[in-house]
C-alpha cells in the first residue's frame, strides 16, 4: 500500500534531480523512491520525464557507469553485470552497449588475478582436480564465461603443475 505523501511535486523535483547528480541511476531506482514517497503516478511519469529531458537521467549512461564500476571495483565478469542490470529493467540495447564498453585487457587482467588468487588460497588442497573445480566456481559466480574460465584455470593449473 501506497504511503502519504512526503514531498510537494517541485520538494520531489530538487531532491531527485540532486540524487541524479550526484550518482548516475536507472529509472527503476528512481521509480522506487517515488512510490516509497507517495507521489501518484502521474506526477511519477512528470517527474521521470523531465529528468529524462533534462538528461539527469539517461539509462545508456548508467549502464556504462554500473558496468565499468563492477569491472574495476568488483571484478565482476558479464555475465553478472547483464543479470544485474536486466533485473534494474535496463534495455537490452544499453546493456549490450555497455558490455562493450568494458576494456578488455583490464577483464582479462581481472580474471587472471581473481583466479590466480583463489588458486593459492587452496594451497592444502592436494587433489589438483577438486582445486581446479573450486577455481573453475569462483570465477563462475563472479559473472565470468565458460570459455574464458576454462582457458584461464587450465592455464593456471598446467603453470603450477611445472612449478
Amino acid at each position: 500500500m501506497q504511503s502519504e505523501c512526503k514531498y510537494s511535486f517541485l520538494e520531489a523535483k530538487s531532491k531527485l534531480e540532486f540524487l541524479c547528480a550526484y550518482q548516475e541511476r536507472c529509472s527503476s531506482e528512481l521509480e522506487k523512491k517515488l512510490y516509497d514517497w507517495g507521489i501518484n503516478q502521474e506526477d511519477r511519469a512528470r517527474l521521470l520525464s523531465h529528468l529524462i529531458s533534462n538528461n539527469y537521467l539517461n539509462e545508456e549512461r548508467f549502464a556504462e557507469a554500473f558496468g565499468s564500476g563492477k569491472v574495476n571495483i568488483k571484478k565482476w565478469g558479464r555475465i553478472k553485470i547483464r543479470q544485474h542490470l536486466k533485473q534494474k529493467r535496463i534495455s537490452d540495447y544499453s546493456i549490450k552497449k555497455a558490455l562493450t564498453s568494458i576494456d578488455e585487457d583490464t577483464y582479462t587482467a581481472n580474471l587472471q588475478g581473481l583466479a590466480e588468487k583463489k588458486w593459492e588460497s587452496l594451497s592444502k588442497e592436494r587433489d589438483s582436480y577438486k582445486k581446479k573445480v573450486k577455481v573453475y566456481r569462483f570465477l563462475a559466480s563472479k559473472g565470468y564465461e565458460t570459455d574464458l574460465l576454462r582457458e584461464c584455470v587450465d592455464e593456471i593449473s598446467n603453470k603450477n603443475s611445472k612449478e
